[in-house]
């Protein structure tokens, strides 16, 4: 493959943001088909997402998704502003982030979301997600036994208030688009039935062990982006956050043959078959290694047909980022949280 044409922004090992590919959302926008997410768990600071950041801008990244729980917009802000002060245009950068639990309320959206733009010192955001379908939130750290007094389940005429104030987000000019994370396919028909602005993406934890095959189809035959967190399997999650259940696809037999046979990681198969299958995984690293590794396994060599079918039957509907703090009564099973049964969990 010839070398990507150099601009003023990309080093020497980066890549030329015209050569990664992206996808069309039912608005028309174009989305970097890959992104950086800004999640460092509990063992990266904040300056460290925030030098990831303006690493991956070097490099070529276009993409960026962030949230207000992560605590790091401002450090974000700071490194955004320096890119855009060099030259970069606003239009060429996409930039993600998400209302939290705690603001689901009718008077607190707009406000919670003019508090992330003034933290990343931007006007609008591109993509605006309600972080979790529920208002139940936590102490930051805490352990997964925790439970909030005031948590309840999901109550689909509460959850439709703060969409009503999310659509005046774009009304307002202050979002482009809007969309869910961590939502189910009963939620979602819901939503897709009572919403005036439809959702164009929902974020949602994707890898090769956890395909979500039913609700994949749903959100594309609806129109709705898959956004893939945890796309490699979520090797740096807390401790308190694994059981013993818990596989990894960067151990995976055929994901480590397929790896040899290509030269590369585990990790860059998992996120090439993520592309080719047509989500948008958005990897969190610090290691300048890994940040460009993933980076250029979106514009090397494809997987063949071959490797995504052998992917493809790897599903061992593993869910690792189950949620189990965000539960509304004692002795409950994670499970309810997701609606196993293809209906919301009753109260």
């Amino acid at each position: 493959m010839p070398s990507a044409p150099r601009t003023r922004f990309i080093s020497v090992e980066g890549v030329d943001p015209s050569v990664v590919p992206s996808r069309t959302l039912s608005s028309g926008a174009r989305i970097p088909a890959i992104g950086l997410g800004t999640f460092g768990s509990d063992h990266v600071t904040h300056s460290e997402v925030a030098d990831a950041v303006r690493y991956a801008v070097s490099l070529g990244y276009r993409h960026f998704d962030c949230a207000s729980v992560y605590g790091n917009e401002d450090r974000i802000g700071r490194v955004l502003k320096g890119i855009f002060a060099e030259g970069l245009r606003r239009d060429q950068v996409w930039i993600t982030s998400k209302l939290w639990n705690d603001r689901h309320g009718e008077g607190e959206v707009i406000a919670a979301c003019e508090n992330s733009l003034r933290d990343l010192q931007i006007d609008y955001l591109d993509l605006y997600l309600i972080h979790w379908p529920f208002p139940n939130h936590h102490a930051p750290g805490c352990d997964v036994t925790s439970r909030n007094a005031h948590a309840v389940p999901y109550v689909h005429e509460n959850y439709m208030r703060t969409w009503r104030k999310m659509e005046e987000l774009v009304d307002g000019g202050l979002v482009r688009h809007i969309g869910t994370s961590n939502m189910t396919v009963p939620k979602m028909r819901l939503l897709l039935r009572d919403a005036k602005i439809k959702p164009v993406a929902n974020e949602m934890e994707l890898h090769p062990h956890f395909q979500q095959p039913e609700f994949f189809r749903y959100l594309i035959e609806n129109g709705i982006q898959p956004i893939a967190f945890s796309p490699i399997g979520s090797p740096a999650r807390p401790e308190r956050d694994r059981t013993p259940e818990d596989t990894s696809p960067l151990e995976d037999p055929a994901i480590c043959q397929i790896a040899r046979r290509m030269g590369v990681h585990p990790a860059v198969v998992c996120i090439k078959w993520a592309v080719q299958r047509g989500q948008i995984p958005i990897p969190f690293s610090a290691n300048p290694r890994n940040i460009l590794g993933n980076l250029l396994a979106v514009t090397g060599e494809p997987l063949t047909q071959e490797d995504m079918s052998t992917i493809e039957k790897l599903d061992r509907n593993c869910r690792l980022i189950k949620g189990q703090v965000f539960l509304w009564k004692d002795n409950q099973s994670w499970e309810d949280l997701w609606d196993p049964n293809g209906v919301i969990t009753p109260a």
